[in-house]
């Protein structure tokens, strides 16, 4: 415990304003589900699919954007500030270049949204509300770049108070727009995807006037104008961003072709989905958050060529997150009869929706595990096995087992959220093993 209570500190330190900023999030997603699920079962069922279709270029995203973090963190444990400037101008250039191929990539889903089994009734509803999120991708992409910067110069209190900001906003917007309060048109999911737009797009102005005009970034901005581009450094952003943008892709991309399977159940499960995919973010980003702490401590003491503390902190870092982990399960089975009714009247969702708790309690040690030992990698740059891992954990277990459990066991809903057990656990077995027995590089 001695020799773990500075890292302690020191992580919980640099994780409070992620996990606050996170929390944030997931706040702005249960009113957003609960705002909807208010105005009609059909628009949740509608919400559910899209946010399913979307989760997968979000993260995707976020994963390649995450690439910037260790070589920013680095170069800040080295003392070279206006090299980690140059980072930034880069790292903006290609996440904006990433957010108009995933627009690209996801405007060709919505051409063929009609084709992928979902309820006749949702059409109407799902196509505006998948434009807007569509609309949106260049500016998660924008955001995301400046806030792994500021994270990676262990500055991560903007990125938390933007992102509250940013939650408010889409709030107020979700009541003006969604229910047609003070004289706006009653939008209803529609008005619910023009907010979150809108909100997106004011988070990437506040951050840039941030980076422009607060002193902390004067030696960064230096940087950023002197050095211009480097094609090596956008090299570096690619061989760092896409192992990480695709391990953590195939992860989501499993959970997103779950949501067509469960599309083919019918509207009642696809609504209890929505909610447990909301309720089931809430663990994951409080853990991302601690994640993402995990990562930039490494990175820092990478640069400085502490790789002893480097593993100390690997190793506090995953002792603070099975205490996060035994919390949110207490929460969960605690809650799990009455979350339901936050977000519908509808008893039958309701029902269901309290049976899935056992199954999201169940894996949340493994969601843990994973999450540590893969930002422990990334950190270090190890990323190329995490596709590997990624690919065998979660195309080759958990999406089959989901398959067979709903359709062939005749389990539905409920073995689709069971099969995700065993691929976060094969998942999290097969990240820690690739941490801890390659010490001679750790």
């Amino acid at each position: 415990m001695q020799l773990y209570t500075s890292h302690y500190k020191h992580l919980l330190r640099l994780a409070g304003p992620i996990i606050v900023g996170q929390v944030g999030v997931i706040i702005l997603s249960f009113m957003d589900t609960i705002m909807i699920g208010q105005h009609g079962t059909k628009e949740l069922a509608a919400a559910a699919f899209v946010n399913s279709m979307f989760s997968l270029p979000v993260v995707f995203g976020m994963g390649f954007s995450l690439g910037a973090t260790p070589i920013v963190g680095r170069l800040f444990g080295e003392e070279k500030l206006h090299e980690a400037g140059q980072v930034l101008r880069m790292s903006l250039i290609a996440n904006a270049l990433m957010g108009v191929l995933l627009m690209g990539i996801m405007g060709v889903v919505y051409l063929n949204v009609h084709r992928m089994g979902q309820p006749e009734e949702l059409m109407p509803v799902i196509k505006p509300y998948f434009m807007m999120h569509l609309l949106s991708l260049i500016f998660v992409m924008l955001f995301n770049g400046f806030k792994q910067f500021a994270e990676g110069i262990n500055l991560p209190r903007y990125g938390m108070w933007i992102l509250l900001s940013g939650n408010a906003m889409n709030i107020v917007g979700n009541w003006l727009l969604i229910y047609g309060k003070l004289g706006c048109p009653e939008m209803g999911l529609t008005g619910a995807g023009l907010s979150t737009l809108l909100a997106r797009m004011m988070m990437v102005v506040i951050f840039a006037v941030i980076v422009l005009r607060r002193s902390n970034f004067n030696v960064f901005r230096k940087g950023y104008r002197a050095l211009g581009r480097s094609r090596k450094v956008f090299r570096q952003l690619q061989k760092t961003g896409w192992p990480v943008a695709l391990q953590m892709g195939m992860e989501t991309a499993a959970f997103g072709l779950t949501g067509i399977l469960v599309g083919w159940l019918g509207t009642l499960p696809l609504a209890a989905h929505q909610i447990m995919a909301t309720v089931s973010q809430l663990a994951f980003m409080i853990y991302y958050g601690l994640g993402a702490a995990i990562a930039v401590r490494i990175s820092n003491f990478r640069g400085q060529g502490d790789m002893k503390s480097a593993r100390e902190t690997a190793w506090a870092g995953y002792q603070l997150m099975l205490m996060q982990t035994t919390l949110m399960c207490i929460l969960f089975f605690l809650l799990r009869n009455v979350m339901g009714y936050l977000f519908t009247t509808d008893q039958a969702v309701i029902e269901l929706t309290a049976a899935l708790f056992l199954p999201l309690i169940a894996y949340q040690y493994c969601d843990a595990t994973q999450i540590t030992f893969a930002n422990s990698l990334r950190a270090m740059a190890d990323v190329k096995p995490m596709m590997v891992y990624a690919f065998i954990a979660y195309f080759c277990v958990s999406l089959p087992l989901s398959y067979t459990f709903a359709f062939v066991f005749d389990w539905g809903i409920m073995g689709i959220w069971s099969s995700f057990i065993f691929g976060l656990g094969t998942a999290g077995v097969l990240f820690w093993q690739r941490f801890y027995f390659k010490k001679k590089d750790i």
